[in-house]
This record gives structure tokens, C-alpha cells and sequence, in this order.
């Protein structure tokens, strides 16, 4: 199924949303099992000082015991030597066992016998030490044989043992801990990486088959442009062709007409004279013959309004013919292209009319905003001159005329003009009527034949633009020209 865009947005937040899902849950666990590490790694710590401690503690009273008993079997002072560096140990071994068990409150009332047991131990110790140095040996053998130090020397050792076995097996307990959380950690950082590379080779996936998708329905345009370019060509060729053969045709009916049209005025105006000798030959034959009244009613009415007739006509007809031969002539003529600064051109189609508008208290105001643009000059001076000349004929009466001329430039490298004046206005059914050839809209009290906006626009198109029109009627109208800021000639010449 074909990945339409809409498709590719929303599957791609979709996946972007999974893989930040799986990267903050990644991060969450790792920080959680981060923290569950150094939890483990604190407590193995602290087992292994409290270890450190007690075997240093115990390893301190066996090295003093067996001194204190070295020297009451020899009496030699050399076996005081580690029983006096043994002792020296105590406090300070004491101290730190007992500041490493202050977190354990179950340890505090064992710990406070250790001390006093230790303590008992170190007085016995010194009190045979004593008598054997006095001489007093059996009475520092009675001492030792009464099994009290023994008892207190047992005493201290299983605690300290306990102390040792429970270290021993928080270390274990540690180590095995830390070794699941490793393993965990390991799990969910491969878990994460899979569900990552799930989703950045789905992402790659759908970018790889969006874009192939876009590459084949860029290719497909493509080709379809060729192809409607061609067509396109072939159809503006024989569009121009046909035009060309139009014009021609329009050109020679319009020339043959004017022949036939011309003799027809000529025996008119031949037949006009013949009318007056007639009229003047009844007028001296006198008489109440009703035939000669007959004859002199028809020569001095019905022939002359006939006659009146004939010529209304043929004028009408002329001008139709030479509409058609201007319309003809324009789309024949070869468009010039030059460098043209429009405030200038259109200054000068503004001035041609503004003693018709300052004659009615009116003005024309330019804002033209543009630069100059390659077209054909005759072409521009005929389009805003009929615009012109327009507004000037259709004024309101009873207000003076306003004018505007305005241009802007628009995308697509080209420039809009505006014409807006505030006559009498189009109604809104006849804005596209205008257009029409011979065909005119609104009260006919102004002479015309209805070919100035049809001509209008045809010059337009010529020049590869349009014209659109805005009217309130009552109130004025608004013709705006789009123009091409430059004029394409085709290479054989204009062939519209």
C-alpha cells in the first residue's frame, strides 16, 4: 500500500513517540538500578570495614593472650612485646567497631559486654602479669586456672565471630546482589537497544520507502509533464495556427465586405440625386393627379427616410467592419519588447485626459510602485488609454471624477495596474458582458460600437496577461491588468 503523506507524518510521531517511551524508560531503570548498585556497593563496604574491624579486634586479644601466657610459663619480658603492642590497639580497634555497628541498634547491647568483657580480660591479664612479676607464681597460675579469663576470652571471640560470619555473609549476599543488578541493567540495556533499533530501522524503513514512493511519483510528473508539455506545444501550435487562419479569414471577409459595401454607398448617394431630380420634375408638373401625389409622397418622404435608412446602416456597418479589421490588424501585428518605466507611460496616458477630468473639478492620482518591465509600448499606451478614455466617457454626472492609478508588483514576477475611477459602475450581470465584441452594458448615451475592453483584453492576452474587473454600480469600478514583467516572443514571431 502506497505511504501517503499523511500516513508518513503519523506514522513517523508514532515512532518517535515509542522510541522516546523507550529511551526515558531505559534512563528511568538505569538511574533506578544505578541507585540499587550503590545501595549494594555501600553495604558491602560497610560489611567489610565491620569485618576489617573485628578480625582486627580478635587478632589484637589472641596477640595479647598469648603474650600474657608466654611470659607467666618463661617469666621472659620478651614475650611482653606483642602482648604491650596488642594492648596499646584495643581502644582505638574498639572505637571503630563500635562507630561501624552505631546504624545496628540490635548490636548495641552485645557490643556494650565485648567492651566489658574486653575489659575484664585486660585486668586479668595485668593482674597475673603483675604477680608473676613479683615472684608470685602460683598464685598468678591459681588466677589464670580459675577459668575466668578463659570464660571472658571465649565470650569476646564468639561475638566477634558472629560479627565476622555476618560480614562474611552480607559480602556474599553483596556480590550476588550486585551481580543480579549487572544482569538486569545488562537486560534492560539490551531490551532498550532492540526496541531502539526496532524503531530507527522502522523510521529508515518508512523514509526509505516514502522517499522511493516520492522518487517514482517525482519521475511519473516528470514524464507526464513531458508529455503534457508536447501535447501542449502541439495543441498552442495549432491553437495559433487556427488563430492566425481566423484572423486572416476575419481580415479577407471584412476587406471583401467593404467592397460591395462601398458600391452599395456609392449608389446610395447616386440614388439620393436621382430621388431629387425626380422630386423636382413632380414639383413642376403640378395638378391633383393622385398618381403624381402618389409619386410626389414617395420622392419627398418615403424615398428619403428609406434612403436615411440605407446610410444609418452602412455606417453601422462600416463600423462593425473596421472593429473587426483593428481587432485582426493587432492580433497580426509583431509585438516589440523594450525596457519600459511604467510611472512614466502611464503619466503620459494621465495627462491625454486630464484636461477632460480637470474640466469637471476632477484629478487623477498616480501610485505606481514598480519596475520597469520588457513589453510592447504600443500595446500598454492602447490598453490604459482605453481604460482611460472608459472612466472619462462613463463619469457619474453630478460629481467630479476621480481617477487611481495604482501599481504593485505580485509573485511570480509580475506586476499588477489598477485603474479605479468612481463613475457610474457596471452591474454585477453584465461584468463579464463587457468583455464581449459589440456587445455594451448600462444606459447607451455615449457613442461606441462595443469593442474598446473586448480589444482591450485581446491586447492583454497578447502580451501574456489578464484583466479582471470590480464594479458597484452606482459607485465606480476597479480594471486591474497583470502583465509579465517580461514579454516571451516566440521565435518566429508573434503568432497570435
Amino acid at each position: 500500500m502506497p505511504v501517503t503523506s499523511r500516513t508518513f507524518i503519523r506514522s513517523t510521531i508514532l515512532l518517535l513517540i515509542g522510541g522516546l517511551v523507550a529511551l526515558l524508560a531505559i534512563v528511568g531503570t538505569t538511574i533506578w538500578l544505578g541507585e540499587r548498585s550503590q545501595s549494594f556497593f555501600d553495604e558491602v563496604i560497610e560489611a567489610r570495614e565491620a569485618r576489617v574491624a573485628a578480625v582486627g579486634l580478635r587478632y589484637s586479644l589472641t596477640q595479647a593472650e598469648g603474650g600474657q601466657r608466654g611470659f607467666l610459663i618463661t617469666g621472659q619480658d620478651v614475650y611482653l612485646e606483642p602482648y604491650t603492642a596488642a594492648v596499646a590497639q584495643l581502644p582505638a580497634q574498639i572505637a571503630a567497631l563500635e562507630s561501624i555497628l552505631v546504624p545496628y541498634p540490635q548490636a548495641t547491647e552485645p557490643m556494650a559486654r565485648l567492651k566489658d568483657a574486653i575489659a575484664a580480660k585486660q585486668r586479668e591479664m595485668e593482674e597475673t602479669i603483675a604477680l608473676r612479676r613479683a615472684g608470685r607464681e602460683a598464685e598468678a597460675q591459681a588466677l589464670v586456672a580459675n577459668d575466668v579469663g578463659r570464660q571472658l576470652m571465649e565470650e569476646s571471640l564468639f561475638f566477634l565471630g558472629a560479627i565476622i560470619d555476618a560480614a562474611d555473609e552480607r559480602l556474599t549476599t553483596g556480590v550476588s546482589d550486585q551481580r543480579a543488578n549487572a544482569n538486569a541493567q545488562r537486560l534492560v540495556n539490551i531490551i532498550g537497544g532492540l526496541i531502539i533499533i526496532l524503531v530507527v530501522g522502522g523510521a529508515a524503513l518508512l523514509v526509505v520507502r516514502y522517499t522511493r514512493e516520492l522518487t517514482q511519483a517525482r519521475d511519473e510528473v516528470r514524464t507526464l509533464n513531458t508529455e503534457l508539455e508536447g501535447r501542449v506545444n502541439e495543441r498552442t501550435a495549432d491553437l495559433a495556427r487556427a488563430n492566425e487562419e481566423i484572423q486572416r479569414f476575419a481580415y479577407i471577409v471584412t476587406h471583401d465586405l467593404r467592397a460591395p459595401l462601398v458600391n452599395i454607398m456609392g449608389f446610395t448617394s447616386e440614388l439620393e440625386e436621382s430621388v431629387k431630380n425626380v422630386r423636382a420634375v413632380i414639383e413642376r408638373a403640378g395638378g391633383d393627379d393622385p398618381e403624381i401625389e402618389a409619386a410626389r409622397l414617395a420622392a419627398t418622404e418615403d424615398l428619403p427616410e428609406a434612403i436615411g435608412f440605407i446610410r444609418s446602416s452602412t455606417r453601422k456597418m462600416d463600423g462593425l467592419i473596421n472593429a473587426i479589421l483593428k481587432l485582426s490588424r493587432e492580433g497580426r501585428r509583431v509585438l516589440r519588447p523594450e525596457r519600459i518605466e511604467l510611472d512614466a507611460l502611464l503619466r503620459a496616458a494621465a495627462d491625454a485626459v486630464q484636461h477632460q477630468v480637470a474640466e469637471g473639478e476632477g484629478q487623477v492620482v498616480l501610485d505606481v510602485q514598480v519596475p520597469a518591465i520588457r513589453s510592447d509600448r504600443l500595446a500598454l499606451e492602447q490598453i490604459f488609454g482605453n481604460l482611460l478614455d472608459n472612466a472619462v466617457k462613463y463619469r457619474q454626472k453630478g460629481r467630479p471624477l476621480e481617477i487611481t492609478i495604482r501599481g504593485r508588483q505580485m509573485p511570480g514576477n509580475r506586476v499588477a495596474i489598477e485603474v479605479i475611477d468612481n463613475g457610474r459602475g457596471v452591474a454585477g450581470q453584465d461584468l463579464e458582458r463587457i468583455f464581449e465584441l459589440f456587445r455594451r452594458s448600462g444606459a447607451q448615451d455615449q457613442p461606441g460600437e462595443g469593442i474598446g475592453l473586448a480589444f482591450v483584453r485581446s491586447v492583454v492576452r497578447n502580451l501574456g496577461g489578464e484583466i479582471t474587473v470590480a464594479s458597484e454600480f452606482g459607485k465606480g469600478t476597479a480594471f486591474t491588468v497583470i502583465l509579465p514583467r517580461a514579454l516571451a516572443i516566440a521565435p518566429e514571431g508573434n503568432a497570435k
